[in-house]
């Protein structure tokens, strides 16, 4: 059954000892979302994926109108891309919700849907249309940058390459800008696809082409941030960054106007819109800043005709929705929004310091009251993402019950610059492990927490465990959601393309076998103390279900107190929406009985 949920209860303690709150409170919900929007040519349309139907599928409705359809799919949508001649709409969807995907192409109206690319075992990203041209570009298992001609069906495989990813074609069709590298190492090529030969331009993740092809907007990383850079020839010129994250940015199709999305004080966004225009007309270089209707804000997309930019924004109690503004800034108008809940709890940015200096920050979901509070340090993935002051429900259910949350960036997080992302690589691993005894350390001095408990997800995953078996002492419960738990299996199990990105961040699994046994917590699982539940996805291929069994087999051989949910139907994330609900049901229990009195 879709989003069955699998329990092996092999608890020591009781759970049917759950508080009274709990029972007073009205029951945690898990709200739809809508992300990933898409213009129709003329900016009139959208098409977005939303969850209101219980499963991320693809939806189309009127810019203005309520009413929408939906464009259904037999597999969970991840993304959408609207083509720039208005008659296709290219799909990304996730089978078995694990990390694999395909590309779907359905005309807007829902018909002549079919399969373009993703087949077999292959997996297809970075996906997006070529401005003026019936063609998309993507990337299979990153390693061939593919050219599909959908008005011919022809399949061009541009370069081939390990850890290779597309970004863009110039007009004529002469030249490619291909990512190259593995995570926290990559750099941005521009490729002659008659002669191969290539000229790196940048370190970075993103480039596109101007529409003329005379020069390359990038998202480089020449200092310590990602900055907006313009390329033309022999210069480079930063538009925008330098002192700030820069975190992505869309050109309109006639290479005016660019939306730059900043990364501001410690996680919140800022939205620019740059003037572009090389001319000296009145206004060239002006930059406008659009109001916000949430504290973060991702997606960005024109329309092809630059009259709309779409985007999605999200805050505490109030889920992602999609959004539109006219190309100056004004004129900001909800698609497909709700708006945030009256009584959501918005969290205060801490600062503190780690054990050899370095300044860790984290978002605090505090109770009324004084502390101390019993206190969840929830700990994100990655490790290169960010915690931000979004939509989570999880955290907003477990304040009003009682229980404060720390959600802190440590070192290995995106948003606070090069350095501070690449300071837990390899050897460096250590110091993550050790950040986590600092904000536990930071709670109580500050007399913010009580009893203690630590979760996270995928990589966070990973460091609850490795944090549970450093310092038993420090935590009174644990949740590990499909977290690695052995490096070595990891390695072995998951996807290649995975695999081979990974090893810049976590070591290679050949030369540095030692070290990764070190770090891998199966191997110190005996010191493990606090109760545990440990969450997965059945078909999770990121995360290879494994890591979660190994753990759960270690516990109930000692009879440990523990907890497995294995959610079928689901792979490295939650994609349904009775699935997300179920779990934040059975997350709050357990919290609740191990750290409310």
């Amino acid at each position: 059954m879709e989003g069955q949920l699998h329990r092996v209860d092999v608890t020591v303690l009781p759970l049917f000892l759950r508080p009274a709150l709990e029972i007073a409170l009205p029951p945690a919900s898990e709200v739809a979302g809508n992300w990933s929007p898409a213009l129709s040519p003329d900016g009139r349309h959208a098409a977005y994926v939303s969850d209101r139907g219980g499963t991320p599928a693809v939806w189309v409705q009127p810019v203005g109108s309520e009413l929408a359809f939906q464009i259904a799919f037999a597999e969970p949508v991840t993304s959408v891309a609207w083509s720039s001649g208005g008659g296709w709409l290219a799909c990304q969807i996730t089978p078995g919700g694990a990390p694999r995907h395909e590309v779907w192409l359905v005309r807007p109206d829902g018909s002549d849907l079919h399969q373009v690319a993703g087949f077999g075992t292959d997996t297809a990203d970075n996906v997006r249309w070529l401005p003026g041209r019936p063609v998309l570009a993507l990337t299979e298992n990153l390693t061939e940058a593919v050219l599909i001609d959908v008005a011919t069906g022809t399949r061009t495989v541009v370069a081939s390459a390990e850890l290779i990813s597309l970004c863009d074609v110039d007009p004529a069709g002469r030249s490619a800008l291909l990512r190259h590298g593995p995570r926290g190492a990559r750099w941005i090529v521009l490729r002659d696809l008659s002669s191969g030969l290539e000229e790196t331009l940048t370190r970075g993740e993103e480039a596109i082409f101007s529409p003329g092809g005379g020069c390359v907007y990038a998202r480089g990383e020449d200092g310590e941030f990602p900055a907006l850079i313009r390329v033309a020839g022999a210069s480079t010129e930063v538009l925008a960054g330098a002192d700030t994250e820069i975190e992505s940015f869309a050109v309109t199709a006639d290479g005016r106007t660019a939306a730059v999305l900043r990364n501001v004080r410690g996680g919140e966004s800022l939205l620019e819109l740059l003037d572009l225009d090389h001319n000296a007309s009145p206004g060239a270089g002006r930059t406008t800043t659009v109001p916000l209707p949430g504290p973060v804000v991702a997606g960005l997309t024109w329309s092809f005709d630059g009259s709309t930019l779409a985007f999605t924004a999200e805050g505490p109690g109030q889920p992602p929705g999609v959004w539109a503004c006219d190309r100056d800034g004004s004129n900001l108008r909800a698609i497909s929004a709700e708006p945030a809940a009256a009584d959501a709890v918005f969290p205060t940015l801490e600062e503190f310091s780690a054990h050899d200096g370095l300044t860790l920050t984290g978002w605090l979901f505090s109770p009324p009251g004084a502390g101390p509070h019993p206190t969840v340090v929830w700990l994100h993935g990655g490790p290169e993402a960010q915690e931000r002051p979004g939509h989570e429900p999880l955290f907003q259910s477990l304040v009003r019950r009682g229980i404060a949350v720390l959600a802190p960036n440590v070192r290995g997080s995106s948003g606070f610059g090069h350095t501070f992302v690449n300071a837990d690589n390899v050897g460096l691993r250590w110091n993550a492990v050790e950040d986590v005894r600092s904000c536990v350390r930071h709670l109580r001095d500050t007399g913010i927490a009580g009893r203690v408990g630590v979760m996270g997800r995928s990589y966070g995953g990973y460091l609850t465990l490795a944090a549970l078996c450093a310092y038993p002492e420090l935590f009174d419960v644990g949740i590990d959601v499909c977290g690695m738990s052995d490096f070595a299996t990891f390695y072995q199990h998951t996807e290649p393309w995975i695999a081979a990105a990974a090893i810049s961040k976590y070591g290679d699994p050949e030369v540095d076998g030692e070290l990764l046994r070190e770090l891998s917590p199966i191997h110190r699982i005996d010191r493990l103390r606090a109760p545990l539940m440990v969450v997965h996805g059945e078909n999770d291929t990121n995360v290879p279900v494994i890591e979660a069994e190994q753990v759960v087999a270690a516990l109930a051989a000692r009879g440990a107190p523990h907890r497995y949910l294995l959610f079928a139907g689901e792979g490295h994330e939650l994609l349904h929406r009775s699935s997300r609900a179920e779990y934040l049901r059975e997350t709050i229990a357990w919290l609740t009985t191990h750290l409310l009195p």
